[in-house]
């Protein structure tokens, strides 16, 4: 190998190294907030507690996600990514670990609180990095495959969680993800290098941050932004986070592992979504037209579900390969995000925007479980009639903020419009 070609393939290494670093830790980030929807009846059996608590369980680490979202993005514009995500694997080991010792209802839901809060930079922080660190019209493409990377993070909450947990226990796994968690660390103290232009902000004062949060709220379209946020990531986890699990198990009579294998398709199908929807808006030379197509179709498969309530077995297979891959829209709503701000503000506006999806998430599964205990519950098995209820809410705030969306300024449509010229 020439001198040249070794310089060409040491920067192509790091590149990748960075890349399974922090897709890694993302994948944990995953698994954690999608571990719930598996084990949820076992822990409702065990701990005899309705749905409504079930949907706060769960609903905590989102709720603390979004909490810390506003100083993780000052964190990060003013420190750094790197310190970010070092600090926030310490608080996920802990939290990882107090779950797996929690015996509690109180117990569990405050270290799903700390889970929240631990794995809230793994989503931003790398984006972060890559805004930095390679061209604007690679990032929707990385972003992308940062997302369809940790959604196997989701895959091993379906079926490898289940038959963990029939194995040795619930528990266990969540000792595994501390111990990986420590491992991931470890590799990003060694791996992640910033560039120059994310080193520490020392001159920025506190009071420069909080009109740094400012400035990133008054920024053109982001109220459509947030809103879309909202319901984008919601309206998968709701169905393969939380209540796809029992739904199967109520409605269908599926068992753990049943459930844990057919959980598995919409996960595997969203890899492939998000892979696609990474390359979409150079397709389409639009944020918009991708998100908008994604946001109605995903809302129309979650109504079907609403009205026709139970499936026969082919077509529910194909409802979940379908819902999975359609959901995958994530990477270019957070593209458009990303666009909307100016490089001083991209940490703060993105964990801004990160908010709402994390916060849509906690008010639909919260809702959701007081909607479900609506209904009457017979032998700790909730009616049909529940989750058609839930699948119609989500399915109708989706069509809502897709609505409102598309009024949203488009930077690259503008552009591509623009650099055409007059027709």
């Amino acid at each position: 190998m020439t001198i040249t070609a070794d310089r060409q393939a040491a920067p192509a290494a790091a590149a990748i190294a960075l890349f399974a670093t922090l897709a890694g830790a993302y994948v944990l980030s995953q698994f954690l907030r999608n571990s719930i929807g598996v084990i949820a009846p076992d822990i409702a059996a065990e701990m005899r507690i309705p749905a409504a608590e079930i949907g706060v369980l769960s609903s905590a680490f989102f709720f603390a996600f979004a909490a810390v979202q506003l100083p993780l993005g000052v964190a990060i514009d003013r420190f750094g990514p790197k310190r970010c995500m070092l600090a926030c694997a310490a608080v996920v080991i802990a939290s990882a670990l107090a779950f797996a010792a929690g015996r509690t209802p109180a117990e569990l839901t405050a270290a799903r609180i700390a889970m929240g809060a631990g794995t809230s930079c793994y989503l931003i922080a790398p984006l972060a990095l890559y805004a930095r660190r390679f061209p604007p019209d690679r990032f929707a493409m990385l972003a992308g495959l940062h997302m369809a990377v940790g959604t196997l993070g989701t895959l091993l909450a379906t079926a490898p969680l289940a038959a963990a947990a029939a194995e040795f226990g619930w528990r266990t796994a969540f000792v595994v993800v501390a111990a990986a968690m420590g491992a991931v660390g470890l590799l990003m103290a060694l791996v992640v290098r910033e560039p120059a232009t994310t080193a520490p902000r020392q001159r920025e004062t506190l009071a420069e941050s909080i009109r740094g949060i400012r400035a990133a709220m008054r920024t053109p379209s982001v109220g459509r932004l947030f809103l879309m946020q909202m319901a984008t990531y919601s309206s998968f986890v709701i169905f393969a986070g939380l209540w796809g699990g029992p739904y199967l198990t109520h409605v269908y009579g599926y068992s753990l592992t049943e459930r844990g294998n057919l959980l598995l398709l919409p996960a595997i199908a969203q890899i492939i979504g998000l892979f696609v929807y990474g390359w979409s808006d150079r397709m389409f030379g639009s944020y918009r037209t991708p998100v908008a197509l994604g946001a109605f179709v995903t809302a129309g498969l979650l109504a079907l579900l609403a009205v026709v309530g139970m499936l026969g077995r082919g077509p529910l297979l194909a409802w979940l390969v379908g819902f999975g891959a359609i959901a995958g829209f994530t990477p270019v709503v957070h593209a458009h995000s990303k666009a909307l701000f100016p490089p001083a503000l991209v940490g703060r506006g993105m964990t801004l925007l990160n908010m709402g999806s994390m916060g849509g998430v906690f008010v639909t599964q919260t809702v959701s479980g007081l909607a479900i205990d609506i209904f009457p519950v017979s032998g700790g098995v909730y009616p049909l009639a529940s989750y058609r209820l839930v699948f119609a809410l989500q399915a109708a705030f989706l069509v809502v903020a897709a609505a409102c969306y598309l009024t949203a300024r488009d930077p690259l449509g503008d552009s591509r419009r623009a650099a055409s010229g007059p027709v």
